[in-house]
């Protein structure tokens, strides 16, 4: 287990944005019966979810979060000199989209600019990125963008995934100021558990083919999918996050010589009811201070413990308040974290009818450099 500590920094504002266009899950039956959809709906406990539209990209739910962040507190761009971009829905192979996203929103050409490719507990592993380079540099404020678009990701005709993920996106300001205390984080990974929740083709290992793109029945219940569509082992998954949530929780609790009474909110990741419930009772955590999501947005990945915040505790950080963070998921990898939140600022969700085409928006203003001539390259210079 990594621990990590961090002094004077804090993140002093946030935003959110989601799709517009709701999902209500009972009515998602154009592939199963209204009966199992019932069945499943309740089970999960997800009832809505936001779906982004064919030209939405995660990366446009974090361009208007960061607008609305930056227009609500008067932020100046010249002063951002670190974007960190959280998703595992990037718009391209290449370029990374922290970027395109530097470009989108007017930052400085020296800001410093770069992707975090991970799961469902990426918020975490970006805080302590963003924090270690603020504690050792110099570095006034950063902007974390987490994106999602996870209903792009899985197929609908797979019961056991259909369900449960939505989209959305937040940002957040981080900044250094004494104020904040001391944060602490823990950082874990099992990569002998990489199969339980996977996307098979599509990248470098097993590259596109007209096969892979192809749906078929993937199991006995007729259950099917694509082997560029994501799947979970999801008795698998909720075996090893009853086993190592609570572990982790403890041992990062000890560390930052916190106990749970001391705590304001716990912010767990939206992965299903059944699983914060179960391991809310088995720590015996005050149920009160557990804030949730997952009815109205499902499971949005890495985004769920920041759109968590933004969604249910706006105008409940003022003063210091302490939080819990907990995540688990893509990898597998789980992370824990202690951390203080001081007069933080939550602006109102923005709703995202259709984004931008962002291929329109990088021809806009380009300005190609111009090659020095021959001539000048090979003229000698006078004194």
């Amino acid at each position: 287990m990594a621990i990590l500590s961090f002094k004077g920094i804090g993140i002093t504002a946030m935003a959110g944005a989601v799709p517009k266009q709701v999902i209500n899950n009972y009515e998602y039956t154009e592939f199963f019966p209204a009966d199992q959809v019932k069945e499943v709906v309740d089970k999960v406990g997800v009832f809505e979810r936001r779906f982004a539209d064919s030209e939405t990209c995660s990366s446009d739910l974090c361009f208007a979060a960061a607008q609305k962040l930056f227009a609500d507190n008067d932020i100046d761009r010249e002063e951002i000199d670190l974007l960190v971009f959280i998703s595992q829905t990037q718009d391209y192979r290449m370029p990374a989209t922290s970027i395109t996203l530097q470009h989108r929103l007017g930052l400085k050409n020296s800001c410093i600019a770069f992707d975090v490719n991970l799961g469902c507990s990426a918020f975490l592993y970006g805080m302590s990125v963003v924090f270690s380079m603020m504690q050792t540099g110099n570095i006034r404020k950063a902007l974390i963008l987490d994106g999602e678009t996870r209903s792009k990701v899985y197929g609908p005709r797979d019961r056991r995934s259909a369900f449960i993920f939505g989209d959305g996106g937040v940002a957040a300001l981080v900044e250094r100021d004494s104020r904040f205390g001391t944060t602490t984080l823990s950082m874990n990974s099992d990569g002998s558990r990489a199969d339980l929740i996977m996307i098979k083709a599509g990248g470098y290992r097993h590259m596109s083919t007209p096969e892979t793109l192809k749906e078929k029945v993937v199991d006995e219940y007729g259950n099917m999918r694509s082997d560029e569509q994501g799947y979970m082992k999801g008795g698998d998954v909720f075996n090893f996050v009853i086993r190592e949530i609570p572990r982790d929780i403890k041992k990062t609790l000890e560390s930052a010589d916190t106990k749970t009474e001391d705590l304001d909110y716990i912010v767990f990741h939206q992965a299903n009811n059944f699983i914060n419930s179960y391991i809310a009772k088995k720590m015996k955590l005050d149920t009160s201070k557990i804030p949730h999501t997952i009815e109205k947005f499902g499971n949005t990945s890495s985004v769920s413990v920041p759109l968590t915040i933004v969604s249910e505790l706006k105008d409940k950080l003022d003063g210091q308040k302490i939080l819990l963070l907990s995540a688990f998921g893509v990898g597998m990898t789980w992370a824990t974290g202690i951390v203080p939140f001081v007069d933080t600022k939550i602006s109102d969700i923005v709703e995202v009818e259709k984004g931008q085409p962002v291929d329109e928006f990088l021809r806009r203003d380009y300005t190609p450099i111009e090659k020095e001539s021959e001539e000048s390259e090979t003229k000698p210079q006078k004194d």
